[in-house]
């Protein structure tokens, strides 16, 4: 059987038990909480691998190889940022889980962050909600563009499709069951994928060994490859670059910011089952990002000459792999893109639907006609992602052409601009008590211009990853603008109640 085929069929398969979950989950959602919250239902293994699969993206499968084989001989960045993340994830889940699951659920039921924003800092005007609201929509269309990216280049690598048809194809794909089943079907079609990323991400790695001819072949390789390895980053004066160390390790900040990772935390069941669920996810992402760097080490001495590095995951799946096993290998690259792209969608239109119609537009509006301007929104934010992308070689120097550099890029530029404008934010609204709604709303827009800002000009200074900047200048602005201003009394008092909540 022609491979094409045999990878079709796999594909399809896979594509049909997705969808069908959605129209499972179509007929479960009744109201609006059940489409972008899911009742808050979820189970430990459910929210940890949902909430991972989610994070890492086709940016696990594509970015972070295609950065450790770029940088072959000195993995040094994607080295980094893997630890960043690692030691972010924990975090994240050790601080901000328990008092979040706590703290949405007292605070008027809060389903969206920045509904949660709104309710704490008692802002009946709705700004704080719509700036937020504008943020997630804006960030969430790169990083939802870097997605239908990774897409289009599966597509085109496996089939050999024109980019643009290779576009199309993946955006309907993920379009469709987020449109039927909101945030349940996202969730347990998460947990599929994460599942399928782990044990593609761990398998390949020793495959590819046993081709090159086994642990003393590679050694051997690698002892002939001119660049030397080393832990920490040099320069070419032979100083350390603090700057690059400083920016991968700060990918683990930005986690505290994240609207399609913080979801998961409020919808789990219980505050008491976010401790297992910390367990699974920080054994997942330890163990993936560590596959994922040694596989663009590995692709580099069985591939050294590939056109996109991008690529390395898919090019070596079929280069390694029967076709039967190829495609389901590729399916897990096809994973990795779904479980992150879908989240997306349902966060943005969820802001879009909640805090902007609902919250600004048209507060009267029954649970009907919500649910379905959520729906209609997640496909009018595809098409616009879509259209960001929709040209594969843009102008050099263009903006365009700065937008579509990489996938690994456009993810970097929109996990910081979440980070900084939503990190701090979130961290002081959980931890202190005096922190009010004009210094939120300071830290918000401060950390998410400062992120846009810094993304746009280049050059000394500038080479520091956007995040840092944004993180530190959004902190400041809500301590000084907080201690300005006067807090509530209600508020100090809820804050007060949540210590002794187990929810």
């Amino acid at each position: 059987m022609n491979n094409s085929i045999t990878f079709i069929i796999i594909f399809a398969a896979y594509l049909l038990l997705m969808v069908g979950i959605g129209l499972y989950f179509f007929f479960k959602n009744k109201n609006v909480s059940d489409y972008v919250l899911g009742g808050r239902s979820l189970n430990p293994w459910v929210a940890a691998m949902s909430a991972q699969a989610s994070d890492m993206s086709g940016w696990l499968l594509l970015g972070l190889p295609g950065t450790a084989y770029v940088l072959f001989g000195g993995t040094t960045e994607a080295i980094w940022t893997a630890v960043g993340l690692a030691v972010g994830t924990y975090l994240n889940w050790l601080i901000v889980g328990k008092r979040l699951r706590q703290y949405t659920k007292v605070s008027g039921d809060a389903i969206t962050l920045p509904e949660f924003f709104q309710n704490r800092f008692r802002d009946k005007s709705g700004v704080i909600k719509a700036i937020s609201a504008i943020f997630i929509v804006i960030f969430f269309l790169f990083y939802t563009a870097s997605m239908f990216s990774a897409s289009a280049k599966l597509f085109k690598t496996v089939f050999g499709l024109p980019y643009i048809w290779a576009l199309i194809i993946g955006v309907v794909i993920i379009i469709l069951y987020t449109f039927l089943g909101g945030f349940l079907a996202v969730c347990w079609t998460d947990m599929i994928q994460g599942i399928l990323m782990f044990v593609a991400l761990i398998v390949t790695p020793f495959v590819c060994i046993a081709r090159l001819g086994g642990f003393d072949a590679v050694s051997v390789m690698f002892s002939e490859v001119p660049e030397t390895f080393s832990l920490l980053p040099y320069q070419e004066n032979g100083a350390i670059n603090i700057a690059l160390l400083v920016s991968s390790l700060a990918w683990g900040i930005g986690y505290f910011g994240q609207p399609h990772i913080l979801p998961r935390f409020m919808a789990i069941r219980s505050a008491k089952e976010i401790r297992p669920a910390r367990v699974i996810a920080t054994i997942w992402v330890v163990i993936t990002l560590s596959a994922a760097v040694v596989i663009g080490v590995l692709g580099k001495l069985l591939l050294p000459d590939l056109a996109d590095p991008e690529s390395v995951f898919m090019t070596m799946t079929t280069t390694l792999y029967p076709a039967i096993l190829a495609g389901i290998m590729l399916t897990a690259v096809l994973a990795a893109i779904m479980s992150t792209a879908d989240s997306q969608l349902l966060v943005t239109s969820s802001s879009i639907t909640t805090d902007i119609y609902r919250g600004i537009i048209n507060k009267n509006a029954n649970e009907k006609t919500v649910l379905w301007v959520s729906r209609i929104a997640v496909m009018v934010v595809s098409v616009i992602a879509a259209l960001i992308v929709c040209v594969e070689n843009p102008t050099e120097g263009t903006l365009l052409a700065k937008i579509n550099e990489s996938v690994f890029k456009l993810v970097a530029f929109a996990w910081a601009g979440f980070g900084a404008a939503f990190g701090p934010t979130v961290l002081l609204s959980l931890f202190w008590k005096r922190m009010t709604k004009w210094g939120a709303l300071a830290g918000i827009l401060v950390g998410g211009i400062t992120a846009c800002i810094w993304w746009l000009l280049e050059g000394g200074i500038f080479d520091l990853y956007e995040i840092i900047p944004g993180f530190v200048f959004s902190l400041i602005a809500i301590v000084i603008v907080s201690l300005l201003t006067k807090v509530d009394d209600d508020i100090v008092k809820e804050f007060e109640s949540v210590k002794s909540c187990e929810i």
